[in-house]
């Protein structure tokens, strides 16, 4: 074959002319470089490969990474776990080997990533999501991907999420803005973990964590500025009347002072906040995860302390009106799961006086038949979204969108066992959730996910938009 007829069969000619044309147009200096890229972005995108492996989360347990290829570049996605998996939510897929790593490997997902579902994917357009999420379900067949494992199949969703993006040339948060069908993008209050217990600390505090929202600032940036400066200041409380040992970190980050009651930590973290002189501007809330200290139908708060455990239980009446009292003396502003996932009754009540955001999270588990029922009974008004309970991108967006529809508010959560991955932060801003709940402004793998926040605020420029105030208002 001639050079020409070479140039005639793949039709070069037209192609190269059309890219030189566009370099003189843009008066471009280098006219090389910008004819590769006129030439390559002509070429549309394709998955030519799926590469995954076995990393270690922020615990030391194993977890599940993924490189997807398109002929346009390698785009990489990870996924957490949480320290437990509830009965309704998509199934991790783990070993089980007692010999390696515990159990806790994840070299059966990898391999299905590797040998099943690269084959399954290969060529298609990662603008498509619903339909490569979509492909990977089928391919599972089991309603809670038992078969593939969700840890293998959100990893593939959320690396094809990014190549969909750099396909479009756009941020992943506008990518994902537009695949749920927003117009608008808002960046999140951070909920920032202050004080940890429960199971992500070794104290005696039964409550998971006590946290706090900027709701005062103008930016995020700010509202970033302030939750490093009240966890600063809550360090020096907590050495100040429990000694240096107090300022150990829990899973998630925050402190870990040997408090007795949740009323002593929000003496605390209340004292962290009138020393940053921001008063009102900083709210408190509360992730009670009740669950976890609940007998039977009795709760008991010193579960943790061996020597009082199961002398003082309260009932979900007390709880009530615990909550009730905590809620007239500090600026609560929601509380998480405060009551037994399956105490359905209680939920409701409570939410339905109306002191605070009442949040789902073991009640809902990001189940879509949970969150429908809920919403039918009026259980709860909020949504707190993992996307690992659920597996896929698609599947977060509808069940985003089923809270929506209810006029419930949303918090894009992080895991227990984090990795450096910082795909939700941009899912929070892309579906204008609210408020994001990813951890303490400290260790890596959660300050990376509010350093991505400051630099969507950044590149958004004057087109960003802080929740604020209006946290619980960006339906």
């Amino acid at each position: 074959m001639s050079v020409q007829e070479y140039l005639d069969k793949h039709t070069l000619s037209r192609k190269i002319e059309d890219a030189v044309n566009a370099a003189v147009r843009a008066k471009t200096s280098d006219p090389v470089l910008f004819i590769a890229n006129h030439m390559k972005k002509a070429v549309p995108s394709v998955i030519t490969k799926v590469k995954a492996r076995q990393i270690l989360d922020s615990r030391g347990i194993p977890t599940v990474e993924v490189d997807l290829h398109t002929n346009k570049g390698v785009f990489r996605a990870s996924v957490p776990s949480g320290d437990s998996s509830g009965t309704y939510e998509a199934i991790e897929l783990r070993d089980g080997d007692k010999g390696m790593y515990l159990g806790n490997s994840v070299a059966k997902a990898v391999k299905n990533i590797n040998e099943r579902i690269s084959e399954a994917l290969i060529g298609m357009d990662p603008k498509l999501q619903a339909q490569i999420d979509h492909a990977m379900i089928d391919l599972d067949k089991t309603e809670k991907k038992n078969e593939l494992g969700a840890n293998a199949i959100l990893a593939v969703s959320i690396a094809a999420c990014k190549a969909g993006a750099a396909e479009k040339e756009v941020p992943l948060c506008k990518h994902l803005s537009d695949l749920s069908g927003r117009a608008n993008m808002t960046l999140p209050v951070p909920a920032f973990t202050v004080l940890s217990g429960g199971n992500h600390a070794s104290n005696h505090f039964a409550i998971q964590e006590i946290m706090i929202l900027p709701v005062g600032a103008s930016r995020f940036e700010e509202a970033l500025q302030w939750g490093s400066e009240t966890y600063h200041h809550l360090k020096a409380v907590v050495t100040e009347k429990n000694g240096n040992m107090g300022c150990n970190v829990g899973e998630d980050g925050g402190l870990t002072p040997d408090i007795s009651s949740l009323k002593e930590g929000l003496e605390l973290v209340k004292e962290a906040i009138n020393r940053t002189g921001y008063g009102d501007k900083i709210k408190i809330a509360i992730d009670v995860a009740a669950t976890n200290f609940c007998i039977g139908t009795k709760y008991d708060l010193d579960i943790k302390s061996p020597n009082k455990s199961g002398q003082n239980f309260k009932s979900a009446e007390d709880m009530i009106d615990m909550y009730k009292e905590l809620c007239a003396e500090y600026p609560i502003v929601f509380i998480e799961d405060p009551f037994d996932k399956e105490d359905w009754e209680h939920t409701k009540y409570f939410s339905n006086l109306g002191i605070c955001q009442v949040v789902g999270d073991d009640l809902l588990m990001s189940n879509s038949k949970r969150v429908e029922r809920a919403i039918q009974e009026s259980a709860c008004n909020a949504l707190l979204l993992k996307v690992n309970q659920i597996g896929t991108v698609t599947e977060a967006i509808e069940v985003v969108k089923l809270a929506r529809d209810a006029q419930w508010g949303v918090v894009t959560s992080h895991r227990c066992g984090e990795t450096e991955d910082s795909f939700i932060s941009d899912l929070s801003v892309g579906l204008a959730t609210g408020v994001i709940k990813a951890g303490a402004p400290c260790r890596g793998e959660r300050t990376m996910k509010y350093n991505q926040l400051l630099r969507i605020e950044e590149e958004l420029g004057d087109q960003a938009v802080y929740a604020g105030e209006d946290w619980r208002q960006t339906l």
